[in-house]
């Protein structure tokens, strides 16, 4: 076993991470780690799980070379992981797919969920609709109302949606309610985390289900390139997407590993360790010690900590996080949507905003991989609103 193995196998990466969580929950938490090590390696778990990820989700999905963008911007060539073209139009669904299946496993009949953009929302009330199993969404009530669009897929397909009036009424509220929930109803139910977040094994967990984000892109860069990329460039919020796309170059140490956070909820660039959600992560702490308000135009982004992996890799400086204002996401979600015909999501458009910065300062022999977390969809109503005021 690697000293990461071990690490992780603890449920710590360094001083991150752990379960802090009251008796009762860590109960269901110890069944949860039981039931993943268990099917984890598992051939018949392991064949059902890619079969979804080919018939139903519509993997492997492209690594599109942006040869406009590229142009436009000048140095290393960008590419671009296609997570918009899923099904359901976002990473979420590779994890939503995979957890069900351990939900199954496990004899749950309810799942519950947090969202904040609405895409984890919408790809857990997909797999649920598919396996006909009731599902409830947690979603703060800030973000239903500029996520309406995702609000109504949700229902459409049979979730029943809460709004969380408490807090500020974003995701790490909704995060809240539906660990409540969970606590209360832990006998029948499954709370299908959608982030690199919360208490071990769920890091572990979402690591496992998402990396084949990075699975797929690092052979698809070597027949494109014949070498590995310069950089990996992604979006962080909760982490979900950049530790995928992490996680196959993490022993790559001549590929640089960049997450893009934005500069109005910079847990990675100015985050203290502190335990948020039943786990120690880099969290943005107010003067009395509390997890602080945020925002960010992408609600998905909007959160005070990020995974306890994503800290690890901070403190170790083994990858880069650095900040993209709101204005400067916005410019890259137009000018990819010129440049290259593709609407990205807010959320992946501060990883755009960070790959064009970096790409600038390389060569032109030089690459990097984008990951295209999810499409714009959803936020072009809220875009078209903020153009107009010029507000962000």
């Amino acid at each position: 076993m690697t000293q990461e193995q071990s690490i992780v196998a603890k449920g710590f990466y360094g001083e991150f991470g752990g379960s802090f969580v009251p008796d009762d929950l860590q109960e269901v938490l110890t069944s949860l780690a039981e039931t993943f090590e268990l099917y984890k390696n598992d051939s018949n778990f392991q064949e059902e799980f890619r079969y979804y990820l080919q018939e139903y989700v519509g993997r492997e999905n492209p690594l599109t070379y942006a040869k406009n963008l590229t142009k436009k911007v000048g140095g290393a060539k960008i590419y671009l992981k296609r997570e918009d073209l899923n099904h359901t139009g976002a990473h979420k669904i590779n994890n939503a797919i995979g957890q069900i299946l351990l939900a199954r496993r496990m004899g749950a009949t309810r799942i519950i969920a947090e969202t904040g953009a609405g895409q984890h929302g919408v790809a857990t009330a997909t797999a649920c609709a598919m396996f006909n199993i009731p599902c409830t969404v947690y979603m703060g009530k800030v973000d239903t109302e500029r996520q309406a669009l995702n609000v109504f897929r949700m229902e459409l397909l049979g979730a029943e949606v809460i709004p969380v009036e408490t807090g500020q009424g974003r995701l790490k509220d909704a995060v809240d309610a539906a660990l409540a929930d969970l606590m209360e109803n832990h006998r029948n139910t499954f709370y299908l985390l959608g982030s690199a977040v919360g208490p071990y094994p769920y890091p572990e967990i979402v690591k496992y289900f998402q990396s084949i984000i990075s699975e797929e892109s690092k052979h698809q860069i070597l027949k494109k390139e014949g070498k590995l990329p310069n950089a990996v460039v992604a979006c962080v919020g909760g982490g979900s997407n950049a530790i995928g796309a992490f996680a196959h170059y993490l022993n790559e140490p001549a590929v640089r590993l960049i997450g893009a956070e934005p500069a109005e909820a910079a847990s990675m660039t100015e985050g203290t360790p502190a335990v948020l959600h039943g786990f120690k992560c880099l969290t943005l702490l107010d003067e009395n010690g509390d997890p602080k308000p945020t925002y960010s135009i992408a609600a998905g982004l909007d959160y005070p900590g990020a995974g306890p992996e994503h800290s690890y890799l901070k403190t170790t400086e083994r990858a880069e996080y650095v900040t993209v204002t709101g204005e400067e996401a916005l410019e890259a979600f137009q000018l990819l949507s010129k440049t290259e015909g593709i609407i990205p999501a807010l959320e992946s458009s501060h990883a755009v905003a960070g790959a064009i910065k970096l790409a600038k300062t390389l060569a032109p022999d030089d690459a990097i991989i984008v990951n295209l977390s999810g499409r714009g969809d959803k936020d072009v109503s809220q875009v078209f609103e903020m153009l107009k005021k010029k507000a962000f």
